[in-house]
């Protein structure tokens, strides 16, 4: 993985190390030869110690790859793995400290890999030499491997200034904060953010504000390595990129019956609509700030699929055009060319109605993670009802966080470390 090297707040302590001498043309004649001892004072080399060592076996994906230089500086480390040196997700960057005399990886080691640590040093006359430790790391055991099992959204989609990113594994993590420093998210323009969970597998990151539009995000989960759970191990990095298109914002107002579309902050289009009926807590659209998740140019309406069985007086299964889902409790705007009040009076299952033209219009121009906000009813959005993450505030949302940190996402790294203690 090749490294990058950056400035950190302090260097770390080396641990067991591998002591290597960098001979110069300036080396005492006492100096070792083979080079892996340490030299005299009259040595002009740097001394080197490389964790894990040269020849180490069966080391623990999550220990930390660091690097101490004594008589001289550190000028570059690359660490590759099984002969490569990777990029993007993969690429391991690290910190040095302020007198750049250590190193340490930012990131965890891909299971059963063989790695190959290079340093390069300069000392005070200038004379640049290489250490190196060629070290294995443990496999990650058959059933103890996470893996990533879905994510929203994926590359390459264009999405509205609302979208989360949203990940799912295949099994429970434990060690959350070593999960959520392992997912380095990173966008073009300043913003700070932070990751929330929903039960054990998945992990869901929002920023503070909407996203500001038009610009890119790049997700790099560097999960292999890092230790989800005693024994398990992610096996795999990903990187997801993706683009926050214009900022379209909806707004549906229950007492006017209107639905209100502003784009880049200017009002493009205003649709008279029918919200819930209210007869029921079922037949009550939730007031509150959704995203839109999917969308279908043609769909079947079951009740049932929302708890109303065909044996109930209430049932109903109906075929609507242009449905454009905003949460996971049966909520869609569509065409319903049946409702001749809209605008008028409430009179829907909890859906909002529109003109088939309108509700066309809506469906075309929508992308998934457009804000649209609900408000007038007397029920409110859960945060885990679809993509409701924007109903819990800031300071929550930053408390419910396993760092409990924000990261700044125009800025390298993390807020954690996904780094164990090598055990």
């Amino acid at each position: 993985m090749a490294t990058v090297l950056r400035p950190a707040l302090a260097g770390p302590a080396a641990v067991l190390c591998l002591t290597v001498l960098l001979a110069t043309a300036c080396s005492s004649p006492d100096a070792d030869p083979s080079g892996s001892g340490t030299g005299s004072e009259e040595d002009t080399g740097a001394e080197v110690r490389i964790t894990p060592e040269d020849g180490a076996g069966d080391v623990s994906p999550d220990s930390p790859v660091e690097v101490r230089a004594d008589g001289g500086t550190i000028t570059d480390v690359t660490v590759a793995v099984d002969g490569q040196e990777p990029t993007g997700a993969n690429e391991m960057t690290g910190a040095l400290n302020d007198d750049e005399t250590a190193w340490t990886s930012d990131w965890t080691l891909t299971p059963g890999s063989e790695v190959t640590v290079t340093a390069t040093t300069e000392d005070a006359e200038g004379e640049t030499a290489e250490a190196v430790s060629v070290f294995t790391t443990r496999e990650a055991v058959e059933g103890q491997r996470l893996e990533l099992e879905s994510n929203f959204p994926t590359s390459g989609e264009t999405v509205g200034v609302g979208m989360p990113v949203i990940v799912n594994f295949d099994l429970p993590v434990e060690n959350k904060a070593a999960v959520e420093s392992a997912m380095e998210v990173v966008s073009d323009k300043p913003a700070q953010g932070a990751w929330n969970w929903f039960g054990d597998q998945m992990a869901v990151f929002r920023p503070e504000e909407y996203w500001e539009p038009d610009q890119k995000i790049t997700v790099n989960m560097r999960l292999a390595g890092v230790q989800a759970a005693d024994g398990v191990f992610g096996i795999e990095n990903h990187q997801l990129n993706f683009d926050v298109g214009r900022s379209q914002i909806t707004t549906i107002d229950s007492d006017t019956k209107r639905m209100v579309v502003e784009r880049d902050g200017e009002e493009i289009q205003d649709f008279p609509t029918s919200l819930g009926r209210a007869t029921t807590r079922a037949y009550t659209t939730t007031s509150g700030v959704h995203l839109t998740m999917e969308k279908y140019d043609q769909l079947v309406m079951d009740s049932a699929t929302v708890g109303i069985p065909e044996d109930d007086p209430e049932y109903y299964k109906l075929d609507v055009e242009y449905a454009v889902r905003f949460s996971n409790s049966g909520e869609f705007t569509h065409a319903a060319p049946w409702n001749d009040q809209l605008g008028e009076a409430n009179l829907s299952h909890g859906c909002p109605n529109l003109a088939t033209a309108d509700a066309k219009w809506f469906y075309e121009n929508s992308y998934m993670g457009d804000p649209l906000v609900v408000t007038g009813t007397d029920r409110q959005l859960e945060v885990d009802n679809g993509w409701g993450y924007w109903q819990r505030s800031w300071d929550e949302w930053v408390e419910q966080s396993a760092t409990g940190e924000p990261d700044a996402t125009d800025e390298p790294g993390t807020p954690g470390s996904p780094q164990g203690d090598g055990e």
